[in-house]
């Protein structure tokens, strides 16, 4: 189940605009946008899928051996897929946690896959036993299972509306706030999460099951991001081998950190004063490796949302205070700086996503046209390896809006059938459809806790199918089955659904999440928070001149949108995208720093070895993330243990004399 990361953050935001770095090389040209994608870029892309089919099919005997589909799933391959689909549920739940941004991983996921059993098969000839050989098919299957764990950890709400739900986000947003009624907020809880994450995460898994042989034999759907993991897993079982990196630098790290403000992520890197304004580099490899991965217009844009937001709009608006807002109201109020930064960011995100989701609509309306008046289509029949699926759906019943699970199925089919001409997932828009509905007419006594659930629902039963589909593309490719896939994609989701609750919880309990001035900020759960609080009560909750501004940045976002789509190649792929902008207006300029810094050692690598850095940037990316990721689990622990870090590293102004 491939995160879309077409704009390598999904969260609490989405993939929409950009896409991802894997997407990029695959079609060899930086820039290109899934989002903006021309009729030579499709035409690029057709001619691509058709050399990937053409060589799949001229491999030597380990393609015409395929195994049956119940021996493509194995013993090692679920104890693999449980390994990773664990550790990339802790890094990306750091990830939803602190900045809402997290990289596209389904491709390091195979590759992880893929050096565990090479390993393990290694170490048993080593040990004179013998093996069953590994296969693409069973890379393939482990990939889909470890990527369908981690994904609920993704897209299971824990960073933005579950966590929205909670007490601690309900008085951020102002319990004296019209709109925030009394009482309307409901605690984190292992029992109630895991429950609804098994009720939603399942009827998404099987609402576009049926139609599989429709989206990608008949009407030959591309889904971009399930071609290029299907490409590099084929690649992996040819001549690449890799290796991953360890967690040797953040444990080093985490000597110098006792303290509040104190390690090497306060690094002053330009100044104090930069510095308070969170413009500094934190020696973080997890955003390094995500810029790494993130085409360089997503890093830049990055970088110009947080010049925008902390460098220019920030200062000015704080020194407004006592005029544009109370000097008496804290800085974390919805009523003070604070919701500048909130709504802003919010029309940033609504502008991008309404162009974005209008447009894929009417492409996908146009091009459902045209294929249903096609009366030439060939089925593929050559294929006799992919046996047509045979699964019933489960009635499944929820007691608080049935709604969501009527309309769910046909969301579902325009969005998979969008994300597979665009490689764009608009699960999130649809989500947000639902906030704002349900939240308006639920009304002031409990529509914020309404929407919320109700863009939860939504939002992760269509993103779940759009995601399915883009395993089956890369099972297509791979000749793997899709009832391998399906019941890997099963595992995959129930191990999540355990997993990915308990994960947040060794981060709720072990730091101070939703701190808006900790580490843990969890930024969308208050921007989710406050689209319910919309929802139900429109603007009247938003500070002096808020508005204004918020109309301005909207009309921003639509006008970048288009002059991307309007605007030649050459230029338009220098247009900022304002859903990555929108990021760093929240959380800071940190990572944004990172993310460029990411992106500045592919562009050296490039210059000096394009072959090498095209093959080993997927890899190196994996590794510094990973090995990162690695040492989050032990210092969860540690912190549960009440143990500290022994030094705290500090940096002060000298004193004038």
């Amino acid at each position: 189940m491939a995160p879309p990361l077409g704009l390598c953050y999904h969260a609490a935001t989405s993939t929409n605009s950009v896409t991802s770095f894997f997407w990029d090389h695959l079609v060899q040209e930086e820039g290109k946008s899934s989002s903006g994608m021309r009729a030579s870029d499709r035409g690029e892309m057709m001619e691509i899928e058709k050399e990937d089919l053409e060589e799949i099919r001229e491999q030597p005997e380990d393609v015409k051996r395929i195994p049956p589909w119940r021996k493509q799933i194995t013993i090692r391959g679920i104890v693999a897929s449980l390994l990773i689909g664990i550790i990339y549920s802790v890094i990306v739940m750091k990830l939803n946690l602190t900045t809402g941004l997290v990289p596209n991983l389904n491709v390091s996921a195979a590759l992880l896959a893929f050096v565990f059993i090479r390993t393990w098969t290694k170490l048993l000839q080593k040990a004179k036993f013998t093996s069953t050989p590994f296969t693409r098919q069973e890379n393939t299957v482990i990939q889909t299972c470890a990527v369908a764990c981690y994904s609920i950890a993704v897209g299971g709400g824990f960073g933005s509306y579950l966590l929205g739900l909670n007490k601690r986000t309900y008085e951020e947003a102002g319990a004296d706030t019209e709109g925030n009624s009394p009482g309307s907020y409901k605690e984190p809880g292992l029992d109630w999460m895991i429950g609804f994450l098994f009720v939603v995460s399942f009827v998404g898994l099987l609402a576009l099951v049926p139609l599989r042989k429709i989206m990608i034999i008949d009407y030959k759907l591309r889904y971009p991001s399930g071609t290029a993991t299907a490409v590099l897993i084929n690649g992996f079982h040819t001549t690449k081998g890799d290796k991953m990196a360890n967690f040797i630098w953040s444990f080093f790290q985490w000597f110098y950190s006792g303290g509040e403000q104190c390690g090497f992520v306060n690094f002053p890197t330009f100044g104090l004063k930069a510095w308070e304004q969170s413009f500094y580099f934190d020696f973080s490899m997890t955003y390094i490796g995500a810029g790494m991965i993130c085409s360089h217009l997503v890093n830049l844009s990055l970088l110009l949302g947080a010049v925008l937001s902390w460098g220019i709009m920030w200062p000015l608006i704080g020194a407004k205070k006592g005029d544009w807002f109370s000097q008496s109201i804290k800085e974390s109020s919805m009523k003070s700086l604070n919701g500048y930064k909130v709504f802003i960011s919010i029309a940033l995100i609504l502008g991008d996503g309404l162009y974005n989701f209008i447009k894929t609509i009417l492409f996908t309306v146009r091009s459902m046209y045209y294929a249903f008046n096609k009366k030439n289509l060939k089925a593929v029949s050559d294929d006799k390896n992919q046996p047509q699926d045979e699964v019933r759906r489960n009635e499944l019943k929820w007691y608080y809006v049935l709604v969501a699970y009527i309309l769910a199925p046909s969301l579902s089919f325009c969005n998979a059938y969008g994300a597979g001409l665009t490689d764009m997932n608009m699960a999130y828009n649809y989500g947000k459809v639902a906030l704002f509905v349900l939240a308006a007419l639920t009304g002031n006594d409990n529509g914020v806790v309404a929407g919320l659930i109700g863009c939860g629902l939504i939002k992760s039963i269509v993103s779940i199918s759009s995601d399915l589909m883009h395993d089956f593309k890369t099972g297509h490719l791979t000749l793997t089955s899709p009832r391998s896939m399906l019941v890997s994609q099963a595992i995959g989701t129930a191990i999540g659904c355990v997993v990915a609750p308990l994960t947040f919880f060794l981060f709720y309990k072990a730091f101070d999440v939703g701190n808006p001035d900790g580490n843990y900020k969890a930024p969308y759960a208050i921007i989710y928070r406050n689209m319910a609080i919309l929802g139900v009560e429109g603007f009247s909750a938003l500070p002096h001149h808020c508005l204004q501004l918020c109309y301005g940045f909207f009309a921003f976002a639509i006008l970048a949108n288009l002059l991307r789509d309007i605007l030649p190649v050459k230029f338009g792929k220098w247009v900022p995208l304002p859903m990555a902008m929108a990021v760093p207006f929240l959380v800071g300029a940190y990572f944004a720093i990172d993310m460029c810094v990411g992106s500045l050692v592919v562009y050296v690598w490039h210059k000096v070895n394009s072959r090498k850095a095209s093959l080993m940037v997927p890899a190196v990316a994996s590794g510094l993330i990973c090995g990162d990721g690695l040492w989050i689990l032990p210092s969860s622990i540690l912190a549960l243990a009440k143990i500290n870090p022994p030094i705290c590293m500090n940096f002060l102004p000298t004193k004038s004399s």
